[in-house]
């Protein structure tokens, strides 16, 4: 199983729940898989198109996933996948 970590910012959301162990396979099952088991961060962790909605950023072992892959990074037994809100940098010209 891997390690899910939930950002304090969703806690409440999830009953205080701080990180929950789920399967591991690709990022995006495993996120899926914490959409299934908690239905209310569906909508706020995917965008329309299935992809990482844009205010929340994702790492797998302290490695960002925007850089590994996305959604299709390896996510392995004993892993620890962090979902972070996105921080704002300013000017809004660009970026991933």
């Amino acid at each position: 199983m891997s390690t899910v970590r939930i950002p304090p910012l969703l806690r409440a959301r999830v009953g205080g729940t701080k990180q929950v162990e789920l399967p591991a396979g690709t990022l995006g099952e495993v996120l899926d898989a914490l959409a299934s088991a908690y239905p209310v961060l569906r909508s706020l962790l995917f965008a329309e198109d299935g992809t990482l909605a844009r205010g929340f950023r994702a790492f797998v072992d302290s490695r960002d996933a925007r850089l590994t892959g996305g959604l299709s990074t390896p996510v392995e037994e004993h892993d620890l996948v962090v979902i972070l809100p996105a921080t704002g940098g300013g000017g809004g010209g660009g970026g991933a």
